[in-house]
């Protein structure tokens, strides 16, 4: 039974980023290279939140509930705010990369375009926070003990499990909405990745009431794919014409830069 659980909730939460992965970024080695790049940006900045984490709880009264809950809540707020700081930094740093390669290639246009790259960094940004949030969960679902034996909830594994799927996609969304929102010099709309990544963050505080954090977490997730969807120039005609894959060029694993 423990190893159903493991491997259910593996499949559930990374089989969607796995064959993301597979189908449209594993067989160019240009965007690999900046998948792991974007995931090691993501590892970065959650060393620092761990260091400033670890500092302030040696600090602070390690008696004091209050003050520990407190500590717990600023943890997570510094966190959102570095992993948006390093994902700026990356954009940044990708702009300079690409016009870079551009100089040095004999095409005329970027050899990786600017949507492509938010969407595979932001996929990068994704797969490491999921490994990180869920894999200490996933060795625990082996065994041994029973979850809800002393009348907790029996669904914390599943629902870790959801909420690390929905995490992974809205990275990739918010991703994709941060690039162009840079792009257009539209700081509102970074104003609203931020918030919104703050705002899912925050929801997890509702554990063990799992409705509570689930639902509206996938609220923001339907919300963010339409926003990611129009910002990537979708519209419902080239959507119909890629579900019937009529329209080859708007699938991005044969996507070339225009």
């Amino acid at each position: 039974m423990t190893a159903a659980v493991f491997f259910g909730c593996t499949f559930i939460a990374f089989s969607p980023a796995v064959a993301l992965f597979l189908l449209t970024i594993a067989r160019d080695p240009l965007r690999v290279i900046f998948l792991i790049a974007g995931a090691f940006f993501w590892l970065v900045s959650l060393l620092l939140s761990s260091l400033v984490w670890f500092i302030s709880v040696q600090i602070s009264n390690k008696d004091s509930g209050s003050q520990q809950k407190g500590l717990l809540v600023f943890g997570v707020l510094l966190s959102v705010l570095l992993q948006e700081l390093f994902r700026f930094a990356y954009y940044k740093l990708l702009k300079k990369a690409n016009e870079g390669l551009l100089a040095i290639s004999q095409e005329e246009t970027m050899p990786i375009s600017v949507r492509q790259l938010a969407y595979v960094s932001g996929l990068g940004f994704g797969l490491m926070s999921g490994a990180f949030s869920v894999v200490n969960i996933l060795s625990n679902s082996v065994g041994p003990g029973t979850v809800g034996i002393h009348g907790d909830s029996q669904h914390y594994f599943i629902s870790s499990a959801f909420m690390t799927l929905a995490i992974i996609l809205l990275h990739m969304f918010w991703g994709v909405v941060f690039f162009d929102s840079c792009e257009r010099r539209r700081w509102w709309s970074l104003g609203t990745v931020v918030c919104s990544h703050l705002f899912v963050s925050c929801l997890t505080f509702m554990n063990p009431q799992y409705e509570g954090s689930l639902i509206p977490t996938y609220m923001v997730l339907c919300v963010m794919a339409g926003w990611a969807f129009s910002c990537a120039g979708g519209s419902l005609r080239n959507l119909r014409l890629c579900l019937t894959c009529r329209d080859k060029d708007f699938l991005l694993v044969n996507h070339r830069p225009r």
